[in-house]
């Protein structure tokens, strides 16, 4: 891989310098919470899954707490057309009738759930899968009937999540809920993200996405914008800078940020490294939204 031989051209020595540049920021998020969002052609790419999975252990390995919250629409697409169940969508959100839960909960807390949990034990972490059914963790609401099992997120009960912390395990979620008779729904996994990264009190919630981050010309990646208070995000959605699929993401950043959460940041997924160059090091990645002043 291209950062093998990359990290092949450095001395030992500067190897080693690397190391010490990142300790003030292992200091900082060590034994912290850190809540990813995982979706995307970083989900899809095997070999950008391996090292975005590789990341997340060498962060648990150094004390980080790191919390996997995982969507997967396109394996969701790819199975329902295989059934003959051909994917409708309604305002952005996926119809989901009873066949198409169904597929939801085999898909996501079946096959990618197991499958991910499975790559962070091969590559060295102690993960275990969960889904917000499992101890009631989501409890939602049908968001409206055009949308059928799609659910609204009325509480979490994050003690699941947390006990899964405590003994040494990496949380990975599932984004279904359910109500109080039992009824399954398909969750947003941007919205899901941002309520456990809030219930947790997280130190900072990353979301891996398709783009750099916010920028102010979409077609232009040089525009992008390194960080940005909550009042200047919604300007910048307010008049149409931000658009289409990047505004449910600043909402539910906007959201975790309003429940506690420290800082969001909002990147491409499919930059090798990228949670590792957000987390440990001075100019991070991405676009980092954050409640107040300039940091």
């Amino acid at each position: 891989m291209l950062t093998n031989k990359l990290t092949n051209k450095l001395s030992n020595a500067e190897r080693a310098e690397v190391l010490v540049n990142a300790l003030p920021h292992i200091r900082k998020y060590s034994n912290q919470i850190v809540v990813v969002k995982y979706g995307g052609n970083a989900m899809i790419d095997e070999e950008l899954k391996e090292q975005v999975m590789t990341d997340i252990v060498l962060l648990w390995l150094i004390g980080v707490k790191v919390v996997l919250v995982h969507g997967g629409g396109p394996e969701m697409n790819e199975v329902a057309e295989k059934l003959g169940k051909e994917p409708k969508f309604a305002r952005g959100l996926r119809v989901t009738d009873e066949e198409t839960i169904d597929i939801a909960e085999m898909v996501l807390a079946g096959k990618i759930n197991k499958s991910l949990v499975s790559l962070l034990n091969v590559c060295g972490g102690n993960a275990m899968g969960i889904s917000g059914l499992d101890g009631q963790m989501i409890i939602a609401k049908q968001k409206n009937e055009e949308l059928g099992f799609v659910g609204e997120i009325v509480k979490t009960n994050i003690k699941v999540v947390t006990d899964i912390l405590d003994n040494g395990y990496i949380p990975v979620i599932s984004t279904l809920g359910c109500d109080e008779k039992g009824n399954v729904y398909n969750i947003n996994g941007d919205t899901a993200a941002a309520y456990i990264a809030g219930a947790l009190n997280a130190k900072r919630m990353i979301m891996l996405t398709d783009i750099a981050g916010i920028m102010r010309d979409k077609d232009d990646p040089d525009s992008l914008i390194p960080d940005i208070s909550i009042g200047e995000a919604l300007d910048l959605c307010n008049d149409g800078t931000v658009g289409g699929g990047m505004i449910p993401k600043v909402d539910s950043c906007i959201k975790a940020l309003g429940m506690g959460v420290e800082n969001c940041v909002i990147m491409d997924g499919c930059v090798p490294h990228a949670i590792l160059m957000e987390l440990l090091t001075p100019e991070g990645a991405g676009t980092l939204i954050r409640k107040g002043g300039r940091l």
